[in-house]
């Protein structure tokens, strides 16, 4: 979060893209930052997928990452 609070403070639009196991953490940070930041929610573990899982969860997901983008411009 504190990466997409420096970009929202330099004016550069951005989301974060957080896995559903942290939504209460990204939404306690996000309010105690006092950033209202655009979040993309995608499935829990990233870490041990496979190349080809993670090319499929990043197809599946950049519609809705880049609508995000443009919100928040």
């Amino acid at each position: 979060m504190h990466d997409i609070t420096e970009l929202d403070r330099r004016g550069i639009p951005g989301i974060a893209v957080v896995t559903e196991a942290f939504r209460d953490g990204a939404a306690a940070q996000t309010k105690a930052l006092g950033l209202n930041a655009g979040i993309h929610w995608v499935s829990h573990p990233i870490q041990n997928r496979t190349e080809e899982e993670l090319e499929r969860l990043a197809k599946a997901s950049i519609e809705g990452i880049l609508a995000l983008i443009i919100e928040q411009s």
